[in-house]
């Protein structure tokens, strides 16, 4: 077995007797023959996701690693007098959730300013700012994010493509500029004192793969799709500016730490960022010497150029070694931008905005680049495409490089962040071709109910989180929240997936829902499997990370509806209790 030829290799003689000898089913032997572990959880169920082990009632953890996982009986002579133990008492563990696809240090920027999710309508915002305005200077920039005008019970009359108009913030908030982020990111809403401060007019032009939203009278109302927010980053930089180095260092620990809380309150115990720059990189790599990164993280790199990436990747190539905190090997590009927003690339043109078929954020030809610099350096390509016209370009284009190149790409396992709308005729060259599938489940539940007024209902069951399909025709699929732009609850994505339920009590396609297994492994193998740590990660494994969650019910066997319910007692990273409820 291929896992205990590696278990042979990093653990004691003896100790691979007692697990060859659990494998057959034979007794382990007596408490005297085992050394001692540091933690051992016992009396619950044990799935370990590898399916070699199945499932268990028992682990013990030496180090950082699992050293066996068994039955009760055969868990007990891994005690010894300074051996930590946890009683389980009927409880499910399971190896840590890995998130899939979210945005690290956006999460913890999340924590820091104006929450808009929840939120039901536009003059709740209006009155988040307000409040947000009387506490602070003037000329002090308010920060929100989280708002999605299709979750809202209702919106202004005069909404100009579903959006409200600025003229009320505007009111409450004059000397103040506003930047609220849409909870897809890929839009915001700014008062007009944020326009100005960017020297944004009505004259303005949109710049390419974006759009500057403007009422039947051409006056900007103060929404930015896609590329257009970036019309405002040299004034919200100058901004930031005022802070010292050290202070903004402080401001980027505190996100660290939010996230990780937030992270490990929900059970997650990797996370793979998508992504960051060098600069960011090198933060991160700082707290990982300094023992500061709570949370294990797969970082793609993100917004540098063609150019510097093919200089600089060879020195930031990171993979796991020992007890790894921080492993760089991927490259995040970005084809399209979102359906809420009217910015994912579609074949046929939007339902509802019949004169647009979406907005192409980076060229074909700029990506193609970077996979050709990808291949040469051993780097691995994830690319955000939602939109089944964003999809398929980015199956052709990965095609094309593989074939110039002159390698197969399975080995090179890239990926397809999102693919949340596939025309049928592609579905099935995803498992042809070895690409990944990224997806996040709760993305098809949380939008479910908007989705057809946007596509249509006809092309919205064609062509939405088709998952069934591409299982059935041999894709990985991820699983995962994209977070900040869902809650980083991995029960709430799990549940998505095995349910399709949307919020509104009806199923979205109920046709794609993932089996409890195949939903199990979305979130902890496969998530190892798309980062090349599946030596490493994603099962329990002797000889593997001790990552691991213990959560109030049995997510195999609860009744459905109760999934929601689970919630995350203890989680623990490289054998440490990191959360405990």
């Amino acid at each position: 077995m291929k896992f205990l030829c590696k278990f042979s290799l990093v653990l004691p003689f003896l100790i691979v007797i007692a697990a060859c000898s659990r494998e057959s089913g034979e007794p382990a032997g007596s408490a005297n023959a085992l050394p001692p572990a540091d933690l051992v959880l016992r009396g619950g169920k044990v799935a370990t996701v590898d399916p070699a082990l199945g499932n268990t009632e028992a682990i013990a953890i030496t180090g950082y690693q699992v050293t066996a996982v068994g039955s009760d009986e055969t868990i007990t002579a891994y005690i010894g007098p300074d051996t930590q133990v946890i009683e389980l008492n009927g409880r499910f563990v399971m190896p840590g959730f890995i998130e899939g696809h979210g945005h690290y240090l956006g999460l913890g920027r999340a924590k820091q300013i104006l929450d808009l999710r929840n939120v039901k309508n536009w003059q709740q915002v209006v009155s988040l700012v307000s409040a947000a305005v009387d506490k602070a200077k003037p000329g002090e920039w308010i920060f929100g994010r989280g708002w999605h005008q299709d979750k809202w019970d209702s919106v202004p009359e005069d909404a100009v493509d579903g959006v409200p108009r600025n003229d009320s913030l505007n009111e409450v908030s004059p000397n103040n500029p506003v930047s609220l982020g849409h909870a897809s990111g890929h839009a915001a809403f700014f008062n007009d004192a944020a326009l100005a401060a960017a020297g944004i007019d009505d004259d303005t032009p949109d710049p390419p793969g974006g759009t500057i939203v403007r009422t039947p009278e051409g006056k900007a109302t103060g929404l930015m799709r896609e590329t257009a927010q970036r019309l405002l980053n040299d004034a919200i930089n100058e901004y930031n500016s005022r802070l010292t180095p050290e202070q903004a260092e402080q401001l980027d620990r505190e996100r660290v730490m939010l996230a990780a809380d937030e992270a490990l309150r929900h059970g997650v115990t990797s996370f793979h960022d998508a992504g960051a720059n060098f600069e960011t990189i090198d933060f991160f790599k700082k707290l990982e010497a300094e023992g500061n990164l709570p949370v294990r993280l797969y970082v793609m790199v993100r917004r540098e150029s063609n150019e510097v990436m093919s200089e600089a990747l060879p020195h930031y190539k990171m993979v796991a070694e020992g007890n790894d905190f921080l492993t760089v090997r991927s490259i995040k590009r970005q084809i399209d931008g979102a359906l809420g927003a009217h910015g994912a690339w579609l074949l046929e043109p939007y339902v509802d905005l019949p004169e647009s078929e979406g907005l192409v954020l980076e060229t074909v030809e700029d990506i193609e680049g970077t996979a050709e610099i990808a291949v040469r350096h051993g780097f691995q390509v994830n690319t955000h495409a939602i939109g089944d016209r964003g999809v398929r370009e980015v199956l052709d284009l990965y095609e094309r490089v593989w074939k110039k190149a002159g390698v197969d790409g399975k080995p090179l396992r890239w990926r397809i962040e999102h693919s949340q709308h596939i025309d049928p005729a592609d579905v099935p060259r995803f498992g042809a071709l070895g690409v990944i599938a990224a997806i996040q489940a709760v993305h098809g539940t949380s939008d479910g109910p908007w989705i057809p007024t946007r596509l249509g209902e006809e092309r919205a069951a064609a062509t939405s989180q088709p998952w069934r399909d591409l299982i059935n025709t041999g894709a990985l699929l991820t699983n995962g929240t994209d977070v900040p732009v869902e809650p980083i609850d991995a029960i709430a994505s799990y549940y998505s997936s095995v349910s399709r339920m949307m919020n509104n009590g009806e199923r979205f396609t109920p046709e794609h829902s993932m089996t409890r297994e195949e939903g199990l492994a979305a979130y902890t193998l496969n998530n190892a499997i798309a980062a090349f740590e599946e030596d490493v990660k994603g099962t329990l494994t002797p000889g593997k990370y001790a990552d691991l969650v213990v959560l109030s019910q049995d997510l195999l066997t609860v009744e459905e509806e109760k999934i929601p319910q689970t919630t995350v007692d203890i989680t623990i990273v490289g054998g440490q209790v990191r959360y405990q409820k």
